[in-house]
């Protein structure tokens, strides 16, 4: 299986490098396991008409775009959850 690219929209790259540096180490292993997987288990799929997913890693949620005939995926949103959903 071929590893997907890992991209980050303009304000996923600003939020994640707002996050303080633990939560940030704590969510970069996960953005990085996507390459690998980018339907891990406990994804969501959130719009049925493309294919946005989020993932949960505690308080925290990681939304994302899968582009299979390219391979890559695109971080959309993180944040904590009371935020992430707003203006997806």
């Amino acid at each position: 299986m071929a590893k997907y690219r890992i991209e980050f929209a303009g304000c996923a790259y600003r939020a994640f490098g707002k996050l303080d540096p633990q939560t940030r180490e704590r969510l970069a292993p996960h953005i990085s396991s996507l390459a690998d997987e980018p339907r891990p288990i406990g994804s969501k799929r959130l719009v049925a008409a493309e294919e946005i997913h989020r993932i949960r890693v505690g308080a925290y949620r990681i939304v994302y775009r899968i582009e299979d005939d390219v391979l890559l995926v695109l971080v959309l949103k993180l944040g904590h959850r009371r935020d992430v959903y707003r203006n997806l």
